[in-house]
């Protein structure tokens, strides 16, 4: 055989290639963090979407009822009025009356007792939440 000299590696291109590896391990431990955590927060994002989505509907139920609610009142209002206008003989009166009533629990509320309601209102939603004062 040939005496051929040996082909040397210089040191430094050993450490390069550590350096390179350890790069290489840096970056795909960032890059595959980051997709991560983006990927985390487009859960989140959808995660609200459908919360905000429910709470919604949820208030435009409540709108709907509400409305429903307060056209039966106002029927109910009516037939009261008109079955007292009825027994007083005309019907005016039955108006009359009905309006006196929710005319003096207006100024009941508001010169008299102006606080009672609010505090009637605050202990039922209070209540829903079962928190005891």
């Amino acid at each position: 055989m040939m005496n051929r000299p040996e082909e040397k590696v210089p040191a430094s291109a050993s450490v390069k290639r550590k350096r390179s590896g350890i790069h290489k391990l840096l970056d795909d431990t960032a890059t595959s963090t980051y997709e991560d955590v983006v990927s985390i927060i487009e859960a989140k994002i959808e995660l609200l979407k459908i919360e905000l989505t429910e709470k919604i509907s949820l208030v435009a139920a409540l709108v709907i009822l509400g409305v429903i609610l307060i056209i039966g009142i106002a029927y109910l209002i009516t037939t009261f009025a008109l079955l007292t206008g009825e027994l007083l003989g005309h019907l005016f009166l039955g108006y009359l009356l009905v309006s006196l009533i929710f005319i003096s629990c207006f100024v009941f509320f508001t010169k008299f007792r102006p606080l009672l309601l609010k505090d009637m209102l605050q202990k039922i939603f209070l209540s829903l939440y079962d928190y005891k004062k």
